[in-house]
């Protein structure tokens, strides 16, 4: 009876729990585990002083969404002076069965450090860029939540690790109708204030990113706006993101005030 038990307690102890994307408290959970699992793993590369994830990082990530990814070419784009693959990787989505995401790279022995790479190995790396250039664009503000820079360590090779991080792209927000309120607004502000240089942005903490999360988690927040929030939250530094929290606690309360009101 007591092997038993604890067989039981050992299969629950082992059980990996899953993630939905679309449910931004349980990716607020999954940033924290990721984080963890990043980290005793060694999943990530210092470069110039700045963590980023390696691809097994980013797949691990997205296993926990049951999102896989499906390599749909890798190309010779090679020339008689240059030997060069393309690559394109699609993410299957396997519990709506539907492509949510894709990403294309390339990989040649014209960059530094791959002169004397075989022909298996620059095929190889192309479609290991494009696996964590697809995560990259559907799941960069889960890897910043983390505490990582939303880059995957294989695209850095393209700079032979000498250079500055290439330019995080980052996705258009969505255009809001002129009856939301309040958190899209704050939003537009912060894309429309200019930039920092580079070298000075302290971009969101972790915590406040979970803060974030969790208030966009409230009922009174319509997916509409916490789309775009999300989509947004990479670009937010400390001080917009402390902004964004109290803009966020006051539209809530508004809005269940008007609520009761209603009632």
């Amino acid at each position: 009876m007591n092997q038993e038990i604890k067989e039981d307690k050992l299969v629950k102890k082992s059980r990996i729990e899953s993630y939905d994307i679309a449910k931004s408290d349980e990716t607020m959970h999954l940033a924290i585990d990721l984080a963890k699992f990043i980290k005793e793993n060694k999943l990530y590369q210092n470069i110039q002083g700045k963590e980023y994830v390696n691809v097994e990082g980013w797949q691990y990530a997205g296993s926990r969404l049951g999102i896989l990814p499906v390599v749909e070419h890798v190309i010779n784009v090679s020339t008689d002076t240059e030997l060069k693959y393309q690559a394109k990787v699609n993410l299957l989505n396997l519990r709506t069965e539907q492509i949510v995401g894709a990403g294309f790279a390339i990989c040649s022995n014209k960059e530094q450090g791959k002169k004397y790479y075989q022909e298996f190995a620059i095929a190889s790396m192309a479609q290991t860029r494009a696996i964590g250039k697809a995560y990259r664009n559907i799941l960069a503000w889960i890897i910043r939540a983390a505490g990582y820079e939303p880059t995957p360590a294989e695209e850095m090779d393209y700079t032979g690790n000498t250079q500055d991080a290439p330019r995080v792209e980052q996705p258009q927000a969505v255009a809001e109708t002129k009856a939301m309120k309040a958190v899209p607004a704050e939003a537009e502000k912060h894309e429309a204030a200019p930039a920092p240089a580079a070298s000075s942005v302290k971009y969101a903490s972790a915590k406040q990113k979970e803060e974030i999360i969790r208030l966009l988690n409230n009922p009174v927040i319509t997916r509409q706006e916490k789309t775009k929030m999300l989509l947004n939250i990479n670009k937010l530094d400390e001080e917009r993101a402390t902004q964004a929290i109290a803009k966020l606690k006051k539209v809530i309360e508004d809005r269940e005030e008007e609520q009761n009101a209603a009632a």
